[in-house]
This record gives structure tokens, C-alpha cells and sequence, in this order.
């Protein structure tokens, strides 16, 4: 069985085997590495998220050292953007959520070297995630290429086609 396709104004002819190629490989893009590449992404842009929250976190607690801040008002946000005022009566030691609900209590100088390491921890996993971000959008560039390839379509580079409309 032979198919045609419309390619840029010219009638191809395809057989049978190539369509399966074609289709396998558009599988493989649009069931396997696209739903990867999105939660890959997704998983990188939640460790982006806690690092932003250690960043405040860190900052905070360093004004509060370099101030020489004992006590505190604040405004605590009790659910649905309703506020509360609070008074924190000593700020010398926090509680910190360490994972799994769990919360350990630690001096201002305990909390910074515990952030500090959890920083390094999320530096390594977002360099990792982005080493497999880059993979997977290689790996879809590649199905791309194979594409071209099969259907004997020339290579897309934008300053050649560029050079055509002039």
C-alpha cells in the first residue's frame, strides 16, 4: 500500500513501513518525551519554588541577627488572605519544617547552617534536572530530525529560508 503526503507543495509518495516509522516516532515524541519533558519541568519549577522559600527564609533570619531583633510583631496569614496580628516574643530560636511534618527547634545560627546546606542539596537536584531537561529536549530534536529525514524534507535553518524571502 502506498500513501501520499502533501509536503511543501510536492506530492510524496510513502510506503507502508515508512508511515510506521513516522508514527512510531511521533509516539515517542508526543506520549513519552513531551509527558516526560512537563514533568521534568514541573519537578524542577517545585525545587525552583523551595529554594525561593530558603532564600526568604535565610534573609529574614539574617536581618533579624545583623538588627539584633528579641521580639517581633507580625501579621500571621491564617488561610483564605485572612490576617492575624502576632507577637513573637523571642526570635532566637525557630522551629523549622525539616520534611514529613516534622519541625526541629534551632538557634538563628543553627537555622542558617541547616539552610545553607539544604541550598546546596537543592543546587545539585536542579542541576540534575536540568541535565534531564536538556536530554529530553535533545531526544525530541533528534525524533525531529529522524522525521525530516524520512520524509526527505531539507533541513530547517532559518537563515537559509531567510535568504529565500529575499
Amino acid at each position: 500500500m502506498f500513501l501520499s503526503l502533501m509536503c511543501f507543495g510536492h506530492v510524496t509518495v510513502m510506503d507502508e513501513g515508512r508511515q510506521k516509522d513516522l508514527q512510531l516516532l511521533e509516539e515517542i515524541i508526543d506520549k513519552g518525551l513531551k509527558q516526560k519533558l512537563v514533568h521534568a519541568t514541573a519537578s524542577r519549577d517545585k525545587i525552583f519554588e523551595e529554594q525561593k522559600v530558603l532564600s526568604d527564609l535565610r534573609k529574614n533570619l539574617e536581618t533579624l541577627e545583623n538588627n539584633d531583633v528579641n521580639s517581633l510583631k507580625t501579621m500571621v496569614n491564617l488561610g483564605s488572605e485572612v490576617y492575624m496580628q502576632a507577637e513573637v516574643p523571642d526570635t532566637r530560636h525557630i522551629f523549622m519544617d525539616i520534611g514529613l511534618g516534622f519541625y526541629v527547634e534551632f538557634t538563628r545560627q543553627e537555622a542558617l547552617d541547616h539552610i545553607s546546606q539544604r541550598e546546596e542539596r537543592i543546587k545539585k537536584q536542579l542541576e540534575e534536572f536540568t541535565g534531564v531537561i536538556t536530554q529530553i529536549k535533545g531526544r525530541i530534536k533528534l525524533a525531529h530530525y529522524q522525521i525530516q529525514q524520512i520524509l526527505n524534507l531539507p533541513e530547517e535553518n532559518n537563515t537559509s529560508s531567510r535568504q529565500r524571502a529575499f
